[in-house]
């Protein structure tokens, strides 16, 4: 029991109810997990999956995962870091998210029946009658939900704040007594809410659940955490080649966080590894090396992992361009750098375009292009590299009809 601890404590910042946990550890009875999501587009990255593969290991000790697909909250919208109200979604695309959200956390969890358990809350919530749900609201107080700072904030900038805005903790804390949570795993920004939700098993008659709070470590660029809007995160869905080529380009202070965090890998080469990032240089590289291949090791196999080790050596090392690269055909108005690069990276805003360019991170064959106005001429074939491992051949296809 006291191993199971441990090792869920090393991705682990705050145990709500330790003693509790402990408790039910000791029972032998499989616990119930909490694993709440609202069905917003999901694009689960590394962060994400350190809730995952804590979970993933109380599945291979028997203990269940309640996948808890928020339906019905989902049409409220969680304020949870929100300066503004979030738009409502139709059924249609809670449903479409809902599936990939599935499609998704299997990556990472078993799915198979005896660990695993799909509900929605819209099970309980579609058959409560309004009486019941005053009954909720009044176990509450105002003060309680304006304690939480996002609320506070919005009130001091003269923002709205929406009426089922606040009910939204409320519940999502329901949800814990109504699927008999043992214990929930989450980002330390829902742990008001997952408390509201021992507030509620308590005031109703059940366990209370324990709340396990996970480390929260920043995105590729060393700063805000892994958000798809900032270009900053490695998805769960990236390739094997996307996602070594992202962490060596990781700052060399991440290297130590990221292998504790993202890692099976023994503290005691967790350390060595943030040792050799601090020396620099050379030293530093091979850290980064061995941080990639292991987090593709974990998510792909150890063959993927030496297919990319060995790509990326023979890249960088000979100084060569990979034998295979995405072929890319344009066809608009394209006859600048920034031109180039906004054709073959659609999805990276104008900023983070001009950022290669200013870093000296792209090449036109070969050549260091840091201009973004400079000139270029696709009357044959050109390659380019953006980034440490990102390379596109690209050539012009005929112009579009009118």
């Amino acid at each position: 029991m006291n191993a199971v601890i441990d090792r869920l404590r090393r991705t682990t910042d705050t145990i709500v109810g330790e003693d509790d946990l402990r408790a039910r550890l000791e029972s032998g009875r499989p616990l119930r997990i909490k694993y709440g999501v609202d069905c917003t587009a999901p694009d689960l990255h590394l962060g994400h999956a350190v809730n995952l593969w804590m979970m993933r290991q109380l599945q291979d000790l028997g203990h269940r995962v309640v996948f808890l697909l928020g339906d019905l909250t989902t049409r409220v919208g969680d304020p949870t870091g929100r300066s503004e109200t979030r738009p409502v979604l139709t059924p249609e695309q809670i449903d479409a998210n809902a599936a990939s959200f599935l499609e998704q956390v299997s990556l990472v969890l078993r799915t198979d029946a005896e660990v695993f358990e799909v509900r929605r809350n819209s099970e309980w919530y579609d058959a409560m009658p309004v009486a019941e749900l005053l009954g909720l609201l009044g176990q509450v107080t105002q003060a309680q939900l304006m304690s939480r700072d996002m609320f506070r904030e919005r009130v001091a900038a003269g923002r709205e704040i929406a009426v089922h805005e606040l009910v939204y903790p409320v519940l999502q804390g329901y949800d814990s007594f109504a699927m008999r949570s043992d214990l929930t795993i989450v980002g330390s920004d829902q742990l008001f809410n997952e408390q509201l939700g021992r507030h509620f098993q308590q005031r109703l008659g059940a366990p209370p659940q324990v709340v396990l709070t996970t480390t929260i470590t920043p995105g590729i660029d060393g700063r805000a955490k892994q958000s798809k809007s900032l270009n900053n995160y490695i998805g769960l869905t990236d390739s094997p080649r996307d996602k070594f080529g992202k962490l060596m380009s990781i700052p060399d202070d991440l290297v130590a966080t990221y292998a504790k965090v993202y890692t099976e890998l023994s503290l005691d080469d967790v350390a060595a590894l943030g040792d050799a990032a601090a020396a620099g240089g050379a030293a530093a590289r091979d850290a980064k090396l061995r941080l990639a291949a292991a987090v593709v090791t974990r998510y792909h196999g150890a063959g993927a992992a030496r297919k990319e080790l060995d790509a990326f050596r023979h890249t960088f090392s000979d100084r060569s361009e990979p034998a295979e690269m995405p072929e890319v055909v344009v066809t608009g108005e394209v006859s600048t750098a920034f031109d180039l690069l906004r054709a073959v990276r659609p999805d990276d805003s104008n900023s983070e375009l001009r950022r290669l360019l200013r870093q000296g991170a792209v090449t036109i064959n070969g050549t260091r292009i840091d201009d973004p106005t400079a000139a270029v001429d696709l009357s044959t074939a050109v390659v380019l590299k953006s980034g440490g491992r990102t390379w596109h051949r690209v050539t012009r296809g005929p112009a579009p009809t009118v």
